[in-house]
């Protein structure tokens, strides 16, 4: 970071810092650190060190700190939950520095929407945008028009050195029952195979990211899922979905997690994916 925490945050931002150096591999020539993290509501701030009990939004300069302290462990971080009003999303990029760039979507627009962008943040001492942006448009079916993302999925390729690779971040509907998400869900997943699959497309090294509402593995929403290839690192299948999910026993697949979408017919990749506690490394970048 390029600032000071609130003088009232720094002993927090300090604790957090070095949970954060024994829990997450440091920046190193042979590592590439890609996170993702719906951050609730991420629109307005109240910038003072501590918003009262009167102040809306909470989210103040002491939050602020925090997150950009996160942030900046990554090499390319995906927001989920960025609002219309960018106000918090430009004074965290103030307080990660000139080296730190960020591209995001537009609003969705309509209810479902919720007045959301999918956002990426990216260090520019470490990786570059290739030039690939695009959002995911449904193409009509046999009987016309079908329905569209109630949050648009936003995608955008980076480079490292000789390597690329294409994030493709989506905040699926939440819904009022669980069934609600499977349509979403299925085509979304169809999607990614289509595109992994397409010939002399731009889709090498596809990496999918973001809140995705799911439940626990081996329900119809995850079946759904992984049925065309997308497949979810081990390493995180007992993580908490939520840091306020007390209940272990009904909620083990954590929504914000990274999927690599591997060609059909091709065995998983193993990349190392770090997990609290265990600073795993991941190998040179490279392209397949």
């Amino acid at each position: 970071m390029t600032s000071d925490p609130p003088a009232t945050a720094a002993q927090d931002v300090a604790r957090l810092s070095a949970a954060l150096d024994a829990t997450v591999p440091g920046k190193e020539a042979s590592n590439l650190l890609i996170g993702t993290w719906n951050i609730r509501a991420f629109g307005d701030l109240t910038e003072k060190s501590a918003a009262g009990p009167r102040d809306s939004p909470k989210r103040d300069l002491h939050a602020m700190a925090c997150i950009a302290e996160i942030t900046s462990r990554c090499d390319a971080l995906a927001l989920q939950e960025v609002r219309r009003n960018t106000t918090a999303l430009h004074h965290l990029m103030g307080l990660l520095g000139p080296g730190w760039r960020f591209i995001t979507s537009d609003v969705t627009e309509g209810s479902a929407g919720n007045g959301e962008r999918l956002t990426y943040l990216y260090d520019t001492t470490r990786v570059q945008p290739s030039g690939l942006v695009g959002e995911i448009v449904l193409p009509p079916g046999t009987d016309g028009p079908v329905p569209q993302f109630a949050r648009t999925p936003y995608a955008a390729g980076f480079t490292r050195g000789t390597a690329g690779f294409v994030l493709t971040s989506v905040h699926v509907l939440w819904g009022d029952r669980a069934a609600e998400r499977l349509p979403e869900l299925t085509a979304f997943a169809q999607w990614m195979q289509d595109w992994a699959e397409r010939p002399d497309d731009w889709n090498e090294n596809l990496l999918v990211l973001g809140d995705f509402n799911l439940d626990r593995i081996g329900d119809p929403l995850y079946e759904a899922f992984v049925s065309t290839g997308l497949w979810a690192p081990t390493e995180l299948d007992t993580v908490p979905r939520t840091i306020f999910d007390n209940d272990k026993t009904r909620h083990f697949l954590r929504p914000d997690r990274l999927v690599l979408r591997t060609r059909r017919n091709q065995p998983a990749p193993n990349p190392r994916i770090h997990r609290p506690g265990r600073a795993h490394r991941l190998p040179p970048p490279r392209l397949h």
